[in-house]
């Protein structure tokens, strides 16, 4: 069995996680990400980033370069809907080779007995004791289990997502569509004047989950002629079948998002439906509200100078780091319980199929958050 040191260990390499190594690393401070995959997760379709993301992306230093694979919608707000892989890709470029180590599953996490610091177990049988753990491992984290956060919550509804390109430029424009038929929405939005990324979303609940995809298709014969070309003519390869899932907003109030030295973010710590937009651009501002906390608990030199030793911090020096990380959290909570409340409800709106629940729910969309305005894509999380 192998026994490894590092500083700060973030489990997850998809957006958030690189997102949060490239912050920490833009204020001096050195990281160790761990991917499960043996490559890049780049895949998963498109993702829409309003103009609260861009602003993160501006201050990782990426901005420009996908701005440039990707074209603005007609919104107040700056609206773009990029390639995952592009993001992922660029996040990547900005860290240092050794940054990111593949293949590594995390199977337990535990605290130290003497330092209190975490330990965490890979499935190879290895262990990495780490100063700081970062759990942004997705919805089903390994790292939320261990601070007591309970599963996230299976809804039932069901997404197809795909990529269809037009060499010769398609008829659809620069605005996103979205079309709402009962049980159904089917929603397109271009990439750039030639690629559009597409949805269709829709409700199964039966048990029988593998027949969710026939459920889809069955879903889809209904759309429009535009939606249905669009859709036949889409590249086999890009077709994602995927299950929403979700941690909902009364979970968020009253779960534990650290303890000791670890803390979650991205979908580990807010996995939400994609009704208003806000998943990955909520992910990424906690990385920069995390390393903005962080890097000034961090013994810099101590960092950047020996990133893999350990044992050395002073409890005061940890209790400096707790400090930090609570102050992560208490800056993110109302924000996150916010933008998951708006997308709980908005979906209730959507497809709940009593129309009593669903006026209701309008109500207080109304009453709180005025109505399915985007006012929180003006929000900053401020500078890195």
């Amino acid at each position: 069995m192998s026994v490894f040191s590092s500083e700060i260990v973030i489990a997850g390499g998809g957006i958030c996680g690189l997102a949060t190594a490239l912050a920490l690393r833009r204020k001096g401070v050195d990281s160790v990400v761990l991917e499960r995959s043996s490559t890049l997760r780049a895949d998963g379709g498109g993702i829409v980033i309003y103009s609260n993301g861009w602003r993160v992306l501006d201050q990782l230093g990426v901005g420009a370069e996908l701005r440039c694979k990707s074209i603005i919608m007609p919104v107040k707000n700056e609206f773009r809907c990029l390639r995952r892989s592009d993001l992922v890709e660029a996040l990547a470029r900005g860290l240092p080779e050794e940054c990111i180590r593949f293949g590594c599953q995390i199977v337990a996490v535990e605290e130290d007995g003497v330092t209190l610091f975490p330990i965490v177990h890979l499935q190879d049988g290895s262990t990495i004791n780490a100063k700081v753990l970062i759990g942004c491992d997705g919805a089903n984290s390994v790292v939320a289990k261990s601070l007591g956060m309970r599963q996230v919550k299976p809804s039932t509804l069901w997404t197809i997502r795909g990529f269809t390109d037009s060499p010769n430029g398609h008829r659809h424009g620069r605005a996103f569509v979205r079309l709402l038929g009962g049980d159904v929405t089917f929603g397109m939005m271009p990439i750039e004047d030639t690629f559009m990324h597409w949805f269709l979303s829709f409700r199964w609940v039966s048990e029988d989950s593998g027949r969710a995809e026939g459920v889809g298709d069955e879903a889809g014969g209904g759309l429009p002629p535009e939606a249905s070309e669009l859709v036949k003519e889409s590249d086999l390869g890009s077709l994602i079948l995927t299950q929403i899932k979700y941690r909902p907003p009364w979970e968020l109030l009253l779960g534990t998002s650290r303890r000791g030295t670890m803390t979650i973010a991205g979908d580990a710590l807010h996995v939400m439906g994609p009704f208003i937009g806000q998943g990955g651009s909520c992910g990424l501002e906690d990385a920069v509200v995390l390393a903005r906390n962080l890097a000034g608990a961090v013994d810099e030199g101590q960092a950047s100078d020996h990133p893999h030793r350990h044992g050395r911090l002073l409890p005061l020096q940890r209790r400096r780091i707790e400090v930090a990380l609570d102050g992560y959290v208490r800056e993110r909570k109302l924000r996150v319980l916010r933008l998951s409340t708006q997308t709980y409800l908005v979906g209730l709106m959507i497809y709940h199929p009593a129309k009593a629940v669903k006026l209701m729910v309008i109500l207080v969309l109304l009453a709180f958050f005025g109505g399915t305005s985007l006012d929180h894509v003006a929000y900053d999380c401020g500078l890195l």
